[in-house]
């Protein structure tokens, strides 16, 4: 049992220490991201993971239910988003959830923390302050998202209501119901097509 223990021990280690593959982004984008300033009118999200540990393991992460791609040791995804609340997931052994609320102007940072599970790497995510994000952010590169942008709305943004239909004013009822009395007289709609119409007319006010 220890032996089997001592092996599994062993065989977990190698894989956690390992080095996963993942696309990366053009250096140029990556010296950019780290200039730190948000774009006017948004907020700068990193999603950073600067440690060595469980580096066989990529883990993905997802904002709104939406995959941006999977992370590696020392590496990091940025998005400018449109200021309000999202909702961070990692993707591992286990799925850890981090809500934000985000402001125009503001840098928010989130470190994917790597953790040893029961078979494979486990994470956490966490907000931190600036300063220790930014460092974090520092020693990894840049992640080529999968998802754009534009497609990350934020969680509290209402869809715009279609106009709501107006009833009809009484001067157009007035109007209308002329009309169907002169339909009746001249014989194109009977008695009763002309009170069916009337009451339907009316129903509307």
């Amino acid at each position: 049992m220890r032996n089997f223990a001592a092996a599994f021990s062993a065989v977990l280690v190698l894989l956690l220490s390992g080095c996963a593959s993942v696309p990366m982004a053009p250096l140029d984008q990556d010296t950019k991201a780290k200039d730190f300033s948000p774009i006017p009118n948004k907020a700068s999200l990193y999603i950073y993971r600067n440690e060595s540990f469980g580096a066989a393991i990529p883990m993905t992460v997802s904002v709104n239910g939406k995959a941006l791609g999977q992370t590696a040791a020392q590496t990091y995804f940025r998005l400018n988003l449109t200021p309000g609340k999202y909702n961070v997931e990692s993707h591992a052994e286990n799925v850890s959830n981090l809500p934000l609320t985000t402001e125009a102007g503001k840098n928010y940072f989130v470190w994917q923390e790597v953790k040893m599970g029961m078979w494979m790497a486990r994470s956490l995510l966490q907000q931190t302050d600036e300063t220790t994000g930014r460092a974090g952010v520092m020693e990894s590169k840049l992640i080529a998202s999968s998802v754009s942008e534009s497609d990350l709305s934020p969680l509290d943004a209402q869809p715009a209501s279609p106009p709501a239909l107006s009833a009809p004013s009484n001067d157009n009822a007035s109007q209308k119901l002329r009309e169907l009395q002169s339909l009746r007289k001249d014989g194109v709609i009977t008695e009763d097509e002309f009170q069916k119409k009337k009451t339907q007319l009316l129903e509307k006010l």
